[in-house]
């Protein structure tokens, strides 16, 4: 993935989608030969010159300033995720001073991060990589996201789950969330992060090339450059044992672990959407709670002893 091509396409799909009047700019019934505003009009909003943008719109202006990255985001109207996004694509150096790897190294999960997790027993929890990959989850979070896979995927680099590819290639992810479609622009978003952090990752362009082959959804959102980032989210799930649920996803770095984040899913206090995460982690805990817990095959509901 070469960055100096998706930094162009990201101006361009952003300009394209910025209407004159969204910035205050009259056009007087003219007929316009673009979508969005022209090349002209965003350099002006800018304060930058026509030939300066032009050539950052094509790849051919290398280095370019923060002051001008950061006019170029004013002006695009764009928030603090899209903007930090654009100083990735044009390969700005953070405050820190430290370079960013150009490749990644192989992801693990600590010692550290598993003591993290059996901390928060059975609420429902994953660690995802910098690719979206399933690094670790515990027993509820494997239950609650993919039961259907095989428990020990992630222990295994060839065969962890991604998040992202489920999302669009798996239907069992797909009738999980009542609300797909923006499930589905959260899972592009955070890939397009990615991107920006990582342009040389070969296994993330090779995760974007097969879910753009094997996905018009995907293909489609992937053009409209939006990013989102890491932060909480609510969705209503359709757990196939369980029922439905309203559950907050919430995700946090993970310390010393540069692009991993551990997301907890909780739940209403007192809610029955906490009923049914409880009863979750009770049909699989391997005790003999769990063997004595009846599933009725004919309707799929679950009966605990009394």
């Amino acid at each position: 993935m070469n960055s100096k091509d998706q930094l162009g396409r990201f101006l361009r799909t952003r300009r394209a989608q910025l209407r004159p009047a969204d910035v205050g700019l009259s056009t007087f019934g003219e007929r316009r030969r673009v979508p969005g505003l022209r090349r002209d009009e965003l350099a002006q909003l800018a304060g930058v010159s026509q030939s300066y943008y032009t050539r950052l719109e094509q790849g051919l202006s290398l280095n370019a300033s923060v002051e001008v990255l950061d006019a170029i985001a004013r002006a695009l109207r764009l928030d603090e995720t899209e903007h930090r996004h654009l100083h990735d694509l044009a390969g700005v150096v953070r405050k820190s001073g430290r370079s960013r790897p150009r490749r990644p190294a192989p992801e693990r999960v600590s010692e550290a991060t598993r003591q993290l997790i059996a901390a928060f027993g059975d609420t429902p929890v994953i660690v995802l990589g910098r690719r979206s990959d399933v690094l670790a989850w515990n027993r509820t979070g494997h239950a609650l996201f993919a039961g259907h896979l095989d428990p020990d995927s992630p222990e295994q680099p060839a065969r962890r789950p991604n998040t992202a590819r489920l999302v669009f290639l798996d239907p069992h992810t797909r009738d999980l969330y009542e609300d797909w479609p923006r499930k589905a622009r959260d899972a592009v978003g955070k890939l397009r992060l990615a991107v920006g952090e990582h342009p040389d990752d070969p296994e993330l362009a090779e995760l974007i090339g097969q879910l753009t082959m094997k996905s018009p959804e995907f293909t489609s959102l992937w053009s409209e450059h939006r990013v989102r980032a890491w932060d909480i989210a609510t969705h209503r799930m359709r757990h196939p044992l369980v029922g439905p649920m309203d559950v907050a996803q919430q995700a946090m770095p993970v310390p010393n672990e540069p692009g991993q984040r551990i997301v907890a899913v909780t739940a209403a206090a007192g809610s029955s959407s906490q009923a049914a995460l409880t009863l979750l982690a009770q049909v699989t805990a391997p005790t003999d709670a769990a063997s004595r817990t009846r599933v009725t095959a004919d309707t799929g509901s679950v009966s605990l002893p009394q």
